[in-house]
């Protein structure tokens, strides 16, 4: 006898990996047909869905907080450096900038440099401006790799490449959070 297998099977098994964003299309599609099912299917195993339709992401997150039972995860979790969350947040910041702009795009589009010169505003350069400039840039391929950023347009030069910020960073820093971080950001750099 066959055992039957859920349709939203794949959908849960990329959201176990990561956020799911609406550009992955076959998937989005499916993860908006079966989210009632899926909703259901994941609350006995103590996970929940968060999905913004709005937005255009979702992902999975551990019903109770995160503390609860650390010890048994089904989700990935990273722990971030301080680089990193600073950096998180003044993508988080560009983000809040366009949504009140009267922008008609719908995509947050920046280029490296556009990202590396806002970044430097924030960062305390070291001796080495190459060396301090090598350490933005890895800042931003770990963003890209976390999911907080996607290439939207790839050049020779590096300094070219075009970054979609992903909308999925507002769910990992809301705007509370973002204003606070921003002030202590502020704060630090007026003391230097």
């Amino acid at each position: 006898m066959q055992q039957k297998i859920l349709p939203y099977t794949s959908v849960f098994i990329k959201l176990l990996k990561g956020p799911v964003d609406y550009t992955e299309r076959s998937t989005w599609e499916k993860l908006l047909q079966y989210k009632s099912d899926l909703s259901s299917f994941l609350q006995p195993l103590g996970l929940k869905l968060i999905l913004s339709e709005e937005d255009g992401y979702s992902y999975v997150q551990h019903i109770g907080g995160e503390e609860d039972d650390a010890s048994v995860s089904w989700i990935v979790r990273r722990a971030l450096t301080y680089e990193e969350s600073i950096l998180l947040v003044l993508l988080r910041d560009m983000m809040a900038e366009f949504e009140i702009s009267d922008s008609s795009s719908q995509e947050l589009i920046k280029k490296r440099r556009e990202i590396k010169e806002y970044a430097e505003l924030f960062f305390k350069e070291n001796a080495s401006r190459v060396k301090f400039l090598k350490d933005i840039d890895r800042l931003i391929d770990k963003a890209e790799e976390y999911g907080f950023l996607a290439l939207a347009e790839s050049s020779d030069v590096a300094d070219e490449q075009r970054f979609r910020i992903k909308k999925i960073i507002k769910a990992r820093i809301g705007s509370e959070e973002l204003e606070a971080f921003m002030n202590q950001l502020k704060q630090r750099k007026a003391v230097k």
